[in-house]
This record gives structure tokens, sequence and C-alpha cells, in this order.
């Protein structure tokens, strides 16, 4: 943080009255290097490019000067915002409302692909001053003739080396053909290749160029670990970690669509509360998943890298890299949704030996060791359930109404003959914890991985063998015979049966 930041002040930002009402109630008190940067030029009317990481704080930077020159009054809209996913677009859409909460009659309307469009057609007839969108509906609304721009004053381009790399560049520049002459564009990207330069030098009039500089492009509050597989089942480890690792909200990235399905299903059959998240599902149903994951009612979510821009939940602690990304940027916009806002976070990757030279070039452009981390034991995951145990009957402890739960195991203890301490261990064990020792730690084998290890094989880049071919079958010889006949072992990485529970307790 540089110390013109450290001193700032939003107050000292001369924000509307409505506006620095709403970041007070907030809690915001310092802005960050690229707010107290780029806030005075854009509220001049100038153009800017930004270039800062994600997490920076850039959307306060952008929405809060265009807010100030919002006229509540005149019904059409005046800014327009790009941004390269549906994810990213309804967060920012939110900050705006959150920003303009004070300001009265203000409507924002968010519009992308996979939403009804008569929904948004709506949003847009009723006036909406603000519309944040992606840009091939935004393009889809604009030859429609349902989004005017003709009298638009502000533009921004929201993470625009995402948009290049998703293939979005023409249909942005389509949009920046159709604008006014007179308006203000800013720019705001975390790199700047070659294409995104060029579309700053031909649209954008003497622009304002801000680079906020740090010295590691990760959030130093997010600590970041390394588990190296050695050909391990990944199930069974990503299992362990966590049952013992203790995290709220936990995002999961895969690398394909598929992935985030299957891992998710597995999760659920050990018991934990997953979901998937990835392009092939229904635009409503991944806002249910989002939105599911910030009320809690959600624990963990498996995604593709579509939720790795723009995702903001504030209860997400944990980001697990299960496969690992194919570039640095990939890795950091993953890690970034956890250890915002100053919060601190944990991130852990899974990375075969293979994969040392990529794990290499993370570290390079993070400017951040990663910690290796070694598997957690069964002990370690006994102790941890134990730990969970021994908080929740201390939660438990200091309720009032225990009376009536003492009678009965009073009342169950007589009727059964028994101490009721063996009843108490009976409904430890009926809980999932077992009082006695773990059993003896044993290998986690890549023979149990099974398809799942040829899958991430195969589609590792580093690897060009692709899929072995079955070798011919022959005549069975007495030696194959024999093992034929011998049961077949289950693999660690399936769900174990559920078991058969006792009959419900008699009613007394």
């Amino acid at each position: 943080m540089t110390d013109s930041t450290a001193k700032a002040s939003f107050a000292s930002l001369d924000l509307a009255a409505p506006l620095q009402k709403a970041v007070d109630e907030l809690g915001y008190e310092t802005p960050s290097d690229i707010q107290i940067q780029t806030i005075p030029f854009l509220l001049e009317g100038r153009d800017l490019i930004g270039q800062a990481q994600t997490g920076t704080g850039k959307t306060a930077a952008f929405a809060l000067p265009a807010l100030s020159k919002i006229d509540t009054r005149r019904k059409h809209t005046q800014c327009l915002v790009l941004a390269p996913t549906r994810e990213l677009a309804i967060q920012v859409a939110e900050a705006f409302q959150r920003y303009a909460k004070y300001i009265p009659g203000f409507q924002v309307a968010p519009i992308y692909g996979g939403a009804d469009y008569r929904t948004q057609l709506k949003q847009l007839e009723r006036g909406a001053h603000v519309v944040v969108g992606t840009p091939g509906r935004v393009m889809d609304h604009m030859r429609r003739g349902s989004l005017n721009v003709d009298n638009l004053s502000h533009l921004v381009l929201d993470e625009a080396d995402e948009m290049l790399r998703m293939g979005f560049i023409d249909d942005v520049e389509w949009v920046l053909s159709q604008l006014p002459a007179k308006r203000q564009i800013a720019l705001f990207s975390a790199t700047m290749p070659s294409a995104i330069r060029r579309i700053a030098k031909d649209y954008l009039n003497d622009p304002k160029q801000i680079t906020v500089e740090q010295k590691t492009v990760t959030a130093t509050s997010i600590r970041q670990r390394v588990w190296m597989m050695s050909g391990a089942n990944k199930l069974e480890a990503l299992t362990r970690i966590l049952e013992v690792e203790d995290f709220d909200g936990l995002i999961i990235f895969t690398r394909t669509r598929l992935g985030t399905t299957e891992l998710a299903d597995k999760l659920q059959a050990r018991g934990f509360s997953a979901a998937a998240l990835n392009g092939d599902m229904a635009q409503n149903t991944r806002e249910q998943v989002i939105s599911q994951l910030k009320k809690g009612r959600l624990d963990i979510v498996v995604a593709t890298d579509v939720a790795a821009r723009g995702l903001d939940v504030e209860r997400i602690t944990h980001v697990v890299n299960y496969d690992i990304p194919q570039d640095a940027e990939a890795y950091v916009h993953r890690i970034g949704r956890t250890g915002r806002a100053g919060r601190s976070g944990e991130a852990i990757l899974f990375a075969a030996n293979r994969e040392r030279r990529l794990l290499q070039m993370i570290e390079r452009t993070t400017g951040q060791p990663i910690e290796p981390m070694n598997l957690p034991t069964l002990a370690d995951v006994a102790d941890a359930k134990a730990e969970k145990l021994r908080e929740q009957i201390a939660v438990g402890l200091t309720r009032k109404d225990l009376d009536t739960s003492k009678e009965f195991v009073q009342h169950l203890a007589g009727q059964l003959e028994v101490d009721p301490l063996d009843i108490a261990a009976v409904l430890m064990q009926e809980l999932g914890y077992a009082a006695t020792k773990p059993r003896a730690e044993a290998p986690v084998k890549e023979d149990d991985f099974g398809r799942d290890n040829w899958r991430d094989r195969s589609e590792s880049k580093g690897d060009r063998r692709g899929p072995q071919k079955h070798k011919p079958k022959g005549k069975k010889t007495a030696a194959t015979k024999a093992k034929a006949g011998k049961p077949k072992k289950r693999s660690n990485s399936e769900s174990p049966k559920p078991r058969k529970r006792k009959a419900s307790t008699p009613s007394w």
C-alpha cells in the first residue's frame, strides 16, 4: 500500500453525499490503491486505463464515479459496463445497487446470455440508468433496439483481458463502434496484451494510465499450500483434507465440466454438502447454486474456471485446485475467490510430479513460494472429528433445556439395564465418531484411483501418449482363471455402503 493510500479516506474523494453515506454504511474506510488513483480522474471525466489484479477493488473504482454523474430524472441508459461472465455481471450490478442505496429512483439492469429475454426487456423498458452485461447479449439488445446507447455518457470495460481470452473481443469492438462520439471510457484489466492496447489506442481519448504494482499478484492474506500427489488417490486425499480443514465455504476447481458433476456426486455420497457449477448448467440453476452458497445452505461448490471470475462470496475460506490450471493467471484468479477485502484465506493445490515445471511457473508469477503440505493421516482425521464433536457438545451444554433429554437417557438406561455411559458411546458411533484408536494407516495408492487418475494423465498437456491400448485378449491360463475367481477388492475411491441403522428408539 502506498503512503498516499494509507493517508487517504473515502471522505477525501469528494463523492456525492448519498454515495458517501452508502460507503460509510458498508464499512469502507480506506480506499485501495486502484481506487485512490483512479476515482479523481474519472470524476474529472477523463478516459482511463486501469491495470490491477482481481480482488483489488476495481468495481468501486469505476462504479462510484459513474454513479456521481447519473441523473435519475432521465430514464435512458447513461452507463454501460461490459463484463466477461454472467457471474461478474451480476456481481457488478449488485455492487451498483448497494452503492446507489440512497439515490432515489436509481435503476440497474444486468443482461447476460442464458437468461430470459422477456425479463431483461422489461428492465430495459422501465428505464435502466446503468446496464451491466456480457458482450454478446448487449450486442443482441442493441441490434434489437431494446438497448439504446445514443445518450450513453460512460462505458466501462471490466476484465478486458478475460474478454479477449474468451473470444469476445470482436463483440466488444462492435459495441464500441456504436457509441456516441462524446463519452467517457474506463478500461480495467489485470494484464495488457497487444489486442487490449490496440483497443485503447483506437477508442480511448488521451487516456490516463494507472498501473497498480504489487509485490505479489496474490493477496498476502492467502496461505498457499501444495500437495504433491505422487500418483496417489486424489479423491481419498481430498476427503481427508476436507475432514481436517476448518472451512466455512469452499470452492474446488476442476479442469472439465464433466469433472465438476462427477466430483460433486462423489462428495455428496461421502456426506458433504456439495454441488457442481459449470457452463453446461442452466443459468437459473447456476444462480441457485451461488445463492445457496451465500446463504450457507451449501458448503462446497465444484466449479470450472467459469466461476473463477466475478464470484465474490464472503464466506469462502478455502479454494482447492483439484486439477492444476494450465496457466498461472488462471491460478491467480482461482485463489482470488478467497482472502478478499483483507480477509484471510486458504488455497490448496494438487500437483503431480510431472507438473513441477508448471508449479514453478505459478510461483514465479505470484512471487510467492507455495508451501508443501503433508496428506492428513487417519489419526489426524480422527482427531479432527473428535475436536468437532467436542465443540458441538460444548455448545450443546450451554442450552438450558436438557432436563427432558437427561430423563430420557436415565429411563432408557433403566429399560436396557445398561450404564448411561454405554448409551453415550453408542450414540457417538451412530454419529460417525469412533471412540477407538483409528485403524492402521493404509497407503493411498494410485491403483485405487482407477479411471479418474487415467483421465488426469491423458488430459495433461505434458503427456502426449493419450490413452493406452488394451492388450489383446488371449486364452486364460490356469493362473489367470484362479485370479479371476477371487472376489474383486473395492476401490478406496468408491463410497462405502451405508450402514444399516438400528430400529428407532422405543417410546417411553
